[in-house]
């Protein structure tokens, strides 16, 4: 699939066609530079280098792309040299154009590969230039566009790798844009160099039945074409070739190649809204229409603003025939994306409006990557939630009024109401989708109208309702809600710790205040409230902060030890973990090794956080001389507790439900399973919890009699 030829000349001719002089000075400028930055440079074509950009910036034109997009285009790669920096650019260029090839340097500056761990930090670059200006992303799918023209010249492996990237990353955001052109494209090569033998097979088919299908097209073009004329209807009609890999996508989904009925289709274009209804109306009436293949997009578009009638209909032979209709603003859109209109630079408030609208549809992007920031979320949970919530098909929903709300495939209710408003949600008490009640858990169809029952009294959602929705959204709005109520009661709790043990102390409170100022300081705290909070959640004693009053000169560590030295009475038997017959001490399990009941153990004492217990064998510790105590674990106790283990497994079907059943036999819970290798073989991280460590040796044993199984290790980060 070799790339057009494209000289200078051809590219400022289109310019020309809708950027005004000043901007096609600056548009010169830039590849000038960009020309001169790049001399002596070829590419794996053989080509001069300064034809990618080149063509970069031509592909945006198709979708008119305005002017400093283009000279970002034109520059994108030019700081590859180290001679060239981001001042210069904006000296020469102005900040808005140097910002936009800093970010696309920034993108393209990746190693990527197929390993989970390389593709999350690809989906968070990627969003991360996203949120920085939304141009960015439209030239990296150019960019990538060129480069999967030109794939030929890279070897067979890496052509799979890049290709498998576009597939699963870039077609799907073009979409999303709304971008057909750039999908499209990107989709049909990607698949040539992935999958070449499915793609040649749908070649070859489609070759095979190319003159059946001109003549039938051209046939019905004519017939509709006659129709519309009796009417005085104004119209144009082409045939619309459906893409390679769409079809691919309709048999990977059980459909036979003779199934597929928008092969055949047709494309109608009027000049008014209120035609397109005329002209479907009229095709109805002369063509009997397919049943529930019929598709009202001007009515309710999608959310990337695509608008069109679809219908399929019993043509000329009883063929099928998939018919669009729709206006020449409208195809403008739906071929190009909202970005096609930015050129417009005399209708400065239609553009700002047109660029607000497609900041708004990249909103769930930044949703995504600011809960990932704020969340304890696993990598894998983020790469999930992307491709659940972004990249997966969407449903269309109504309110009562009749507005209409966009969801991932698979939501609820609950995602509905937090959707609309996070108020809604936090008061929603029921639902009731087209006039029924339903239950909280319902999944959402298209076209479902949604009402949320609400009650101003409700004390806020349910815990429970994390593990029902599905958007990360709604997850993270209930999240946020206990946050704020655990806040607010750790503020209060920390208050009353620090005022109970000023009161052992006998020591006024007034001294506390004022020394205030000193405290906030020695903890690095900002306000009364944020110590308060953390004395309140454990990160530090009460005892620590008072003893900023009565200037200690003994540290914490140095109090616990001596304590422990000096106290002979009985075991505290409430709690996990026995210090030295100490009672009250902080004790934690620490997470990277994470002990459970019956490990060897030993104490690391923390500044301002009690006792931190590890494994003998956590590397963590291992080094370590000073502020090490010996512990032991209450035999007594009845708790259970979480630790992680690292299974190697062959790639074979139901191997992950014969481990829970292993772990349901031997009394053990399965909290979480993450995928963290998916190549020759499966590896899994999985957090269970268990009594003691000769219940969790049983299980691991278990695992190790299964075939499929390499290596079985508990694991230490």
């Amino acid at each position: 699939m070799e790339e057009e030829s494209i000289t200078f000349n051809k590219f400022y001719s289109v310019c020309k066609s809708y950027i005004c002089d000043d901007e096609l000075s600056m548009i010169t400028k830039a590849y000038e530079y960009a020309d001169k930055i790049h001399s002596g440079e070829k590419r794996n074509t053989g080509e001069d280098y300064i034809s990618h950009p080149l063509n970069v910036a031509y592909i945006l034109t198709k979708i008119h792309s305005d002017y400093e997009t283009l000279c970002a285009a034109l520059l994108h790669d030019v700081t590859r040299t180290d001679n060239i920096s981001y001042k210069e650019l904006e000296e020469n260029f102005g900040t808005n154009i140097a910002t936009l090839v800093k970010e696309v340097t920034r993108i393209n500056n990746l190693s990527l590969s197929a390993d989970s761990e390389y593709q999350i930090n690809y989906y968070k670059k990627i969003l991360v230039g996203l949120c920085e200006d939304v141009r960015v992303i439209i030239i990296k799918l150019a960019d990538r566009l060129h480069n999967m023209k030109t794939l030929y010249a890279i070897p067979e492996e890496k052509q799979k790798e890049k290709a498998r990237e576009t597939l699963e990353i870039l077609a799907p955001i073009a979409h999303r844009l709304g971008i057909h052109y750039l999908k499209s494209e990107l989709e049909d090569i990607s698949l040539r160099y992935y999958k070449p033998d499915v793609y040649y097979d749908i070649v070859t088919r489609l070759n095979n039945t190319k003159k059946e299908r001109d003549s039938a097209i051209l046939e019905m073009k004519e017939s509709i074409s006659n129709l519309l004329d009796e009417h005085n209807i104004k119209h144009e009609i082409k045939g619309r070739s459906k893409s390679i890999y769409s079809i691919y996508n309709k048999m990977q989904n059980g459909k036979k190649f003779e199934e597929i009925y928008d092969i055949l289709a047709l494309r109608v274009y009027v000049n008014t809204e209120s035609e397109c209804y005329l002209t479907l109306g009229l095709i109805h009436s002369k063509y009997k229409p397919l049943s529930k293949r019929f598709k009202d997009y001007i009515a309710m578009p999608k959310e990337n603003m695509y608008q069109s009638l679809h219908t399929t209909i019993f043509g000329i032979g009883g063929e099928l025939y998939e018919v669009q209709i729709r206006t020449y603003d409208m195809d403008k859109v739906a071929e190009y994306g909202i970005a096609s209109h930015w050129a417009y630079k005399e209708k400065i408030d239609e553009k700002e409006a047109i660029k607000n609208v497609m900041e708004q549809k990249l909103q769930m992007f930044r949703n995504i990557i600011e809960n990932n920031k704020s969340e304890a979320e696993t990598d894998e949970d983020f790469v999930n939630n992307v491709k659940k919530e972004a990249l997966d098909k969407d449903i269309y929903v109504y309110t009562p009024k009749g507005d209409v709300i966009e969801l991932p495939l698979g939501s609820t209710p609950i995602d509905f109401a937090y959707k609309v408003h996070t108020n809604i949600g936090d008061k929603m008490v029921g639902a009731m989708v087209n006039d029924s009640i339903v239950p909280l858990d319902y999944k959402l169809k298209d076209g479902d109208i949604v009402k949320i029952n609400v009650n101003k009294n409700s004390k806020g959602p349910s815990k429970e309702w994390i593990n029902i929705v599905y958007t990360s959204q709604a997850r993270n709005r209930i999240k946020s809600f206990y946050t704020k109520i655990d806040k607010t009661e750790n503020i209060k709790r920390g208050q009353e710790l620090i005022e109970k043990e000023l009161r052992k102390l006998k020591i006024p409170f007034q001294d506390f205040n004022d020394h205030i100022n000193e405290i906030l300081e020695e903890f690095s705290e900002e306000t009364i409230d944020d110590l308060y909070l953390s004395v309140g959640n454990g990160k530090y004693n009460p005892l620590s902060v008072i003893n900023t009053i009565n200037k200690e000169t003994k540290t914490k560590e140095e109090l616990i030890i001596n304590k422990i030295n000096n106290m002979n009475i009985l075991p505290n038997v409430k709690n996990d973990i026995i210090v030295g017959g100490m009672d009250e001490i902080k004790v934690t399990l620490a997470n990277c090794c994470k002990p459970v009941n019956g490990d060897d153990v030993i104490g690391y004492i923390t500044r301002g956080n009690g006792i931190v217990v590890h494994r003998c064998n956590c590397h963590n510790i291992m080094d370590v001389e000073d502020r090490i105590i010996p512990i032991e674990w209450n035999t007594n106790t009845t708790n259970k507790y979480s630790t992680a283990i690292i299974i190697k497994m062959t790639k074979k079907d139901n191997v992950l439900v014969n481990i829970i059943s292993k772990a349901s036999t031997q009394n053990v819970t399965v909290q979480s399973i993450n995928l963290i290798n998916n190549s020759d073989y499966q590896t899994y991280n999985l957090l269970v919890i268990v009594d003691n460590v000769t219940k969790l040796n049983n299980f691991l044993k278990d695992l190790y009699q299964m075939p499929e199984i390499i290596e079985v290790e508990r694991l230490i980060q």
